[in-house]
């Protein structure tokens, strides 16, 4: 009798690890830009890699050390063409973040993701992802009333241009994965609950994914979640059936999807049963960001058999719900807690790998 397969669930982080607090405060009395600064983001790279090794996290990231001031305007901070009074974020817990906006054409990227590519590349033994912020984000950017001489049309065209050349030139430096960063759309539910709001941002996203292959699209995935900021979101109150039939629309092959902070996980597990498409990869959140308390594997593995139950396990995957700092100046988890947590989800995967492979 030929003996069965193993089972592989593979796991994957979504970005953000908490900065150091040392390159936190230098940041703060300067320039995040001062060569100065270099050594300092380059030991927090190694030492963001080393600690994600030691988890035994097979595909890592270089936990957007150098990502200031957050992962949204990362590739447009420093625009001269900007204004800081941009599109508001509410959290639940009653503070803000804001976009920048912009005040004139053309719109050009000041920077491109796959120079934290290059860096991360030099000190990871592991494959690397890499995640770069979605059009439909940044074209919040936009104001109301239209720009003199620069339509919102001419705006949409340079964004797109502006989003495939970052994510081409992430796959060409060999990302194992390109992933999108889609944390609006639940809030495009929560600020037009008519949907047309999220509908527009899944068309216009959906025009930056058909520019590549099919092959192509194989290395690139979407990120969703309710948004994670000094342990607070955005949308989590937005029921995911409002949002998740849209969102397998995506012309995407890999989904990272918010499920360990769930209140309902059979409830969203239901709908991606309903909605995923056939050659769509699920990798289901079994950590919680947002929440102090670290999983134990125990409990990360009966997620991933929970998840099991809705997905098959051949387009199943592990991940986080959020990264642990997507804006650079939220300590309120430490680096310690965030690799507790990867660890668990690592720990726990296998556990199910391993229960999951007995069993068939």
């Amino acid at each position: 009798m030929a003996t069965a397969a193993p089972v592989t669930i593979p796991t994957e982080p979504i970005g953000s690890i908490p900065r150091p607090v040392n390159l936190i405060e230098r940041i703060a009395k300067g320039d995040s830009e001062d060569p100065c600064l270099d050594p300092l983001y380059e030991d927090a790279i190694r030492e963001t890699i080393e600690q994600f090794e030691a988890t035994g996290s097979p595909v890592v990231t270089d936990g957007e050390q150098r990502k200031y001031h957050n992962f949204c305007t990362y590739c447009v901070h420093g625009l001269p063409n900007t204004a800081p009074d941009g599109f508001i974020i509410p959290f639940r817990d009653g503070h803000t973040r804001r976009l920048s906006r912009l005040t004139s054409g053309p719109f050009r990227y000041r920077r491109y993701a796959d120079g934290y590519l290059d860096v991360a590349m030099r000190y990871a033994h592991v494959p690397v992802k890499q995640a770069v912020i979605s059009p439909s984000a940044l074209s919040l950017m936009y104001p109301a009333e239209s720009i003199p001489n620069y339509s919102r049309e001419q705006f949409i065209d340079d964004l797109l241009n502006e989003h495939e050349t970052e994510i081409r030139r992430c796959l060409k430096k060999g990302a194992h994965k390109v992933q999108v960063d889609f944390t609006e759309g639940r809030l495009a539910v929560k600020i037009d609950p008519s949907g047309n709001l999220l509908n527009s941002f899944i068309d216009l996203n959906n025009l930056a994914l058909s520019r590549f292959s099919a092959e192509e699209r194989r290395r690139i995935g979407v990120h969703t979640c309710p948004g994670n900021d000094f342990d607070s979101t955005h949308s989590a109150d937005v029921d995911y059936a409002e949002l998740l039939p849209s969102l397998f629309e995506l012309k995407a092959c890999n989904f990272y999807i918010a499920m360990a902070g769930e209140r309902d996980r059979g409830h969203a597990l239901k709908i991606i049963q309903k909605y995923r498409k056939s050659d769509q990869r699920v990798f289901v959140g079994v950590t919680a960001p947002a929440d102090p308390r670290i999983e134990t594997a125990e409990e990360v593995r009966d997620m991933v058999l929970e998840a099991a139950d809705y997905i098959p396990v051949e387009h199943l995957g592990t991940t986080d719900d959020c990264g642990f700092s997507p804006f650079c100046d939220d300590t309120s988890t430490s680096r310690e807690t965030a690799f507790a947590k990867i660890r668990a989800r690592v720990l726990g995967t296998k556990l199910a790998e391993k229960l999951i492979g007995s069993e068939l």
